[in-house]
């Protein structure tokens, strides 16, 4: 390649974000640097910061991706049990690859210390209330969504076994009896 040219490589950014991800799932948010996002995507160190201003940025976008991925499994089939169908939901999240859901909240609460995560965090509880809501009023969805977060944190900052049934009971409740 001659000096001076760009390498098109249209799959750059996302690999950019891929590599965050690992990066915050190996060494957590404090092992994030431009730099090692680079080495882990094996890019120049400028495409990170070409592409991402600053490390806010680029958690930005990797807690954007981590939403979307998980939004997904919220279209549940018409006529299901919610409270059940949230409880298989929540354990397969936390079961499936509890380094991911470790990972997921890691991004998810960072938001705390970095206002530019909050946005996007709140869109995150915004998008499962919508989505819950055609199953149920927009107050209990909300609610729905505050549980499932409680009971994932629990699970996760005490390294105990997720129950389906106890998800399932306290869901049932939040629902009410006129489920």
């Amino acid at each position: 390649m001659a000096p001076g040219t760009r390498r098109y490589d249209p799959e750059r950014r996302q690999r950019i974000v891929d590599a965050a991800i690992r990066v915050v799932g190996a060494k957590g948010i404090a092992g994030l640097s431009h730099r090692s996002v680079a080495a882990e995507a094996d890019v120049p160190l400028g495409s990170t910061t070409y592409h991402f201003a600053t490390l806010d940025d680029l958690l930005v976008a990797a807690l954007r991706q981590a939403d979307e991925a998980f939004a997904r499994a919220f279209v549940l089939p018409e006529g299901v049990d919610l409270a059940d169908a949230l409880a298989k939901l929540l354990g397969e999240f936390l079961g499936a690859d509890r380094g991911r859901a470790e990972l997921e909240y890691e991004l998810y609460l960072a938001a705390l210390r970095r206002p530019a995560l909050r946005p996007v965090a709140a869109q995150w509880c915004e998008t499962v209330s919508r989505a819950l809501a055609g199953y149920t009023d927009p107050q209990t969805a909300r609610a729905l969504v505050a549980v499932m977060d409680g009971i994932s944190l629990q699970v996760l900052l005490t390294d105990t076994p997720y129950e389906e049934a106890y998800a399932r009971e306290v869901l049932s409740r939040v629902l009410g009896p006129a489920r």
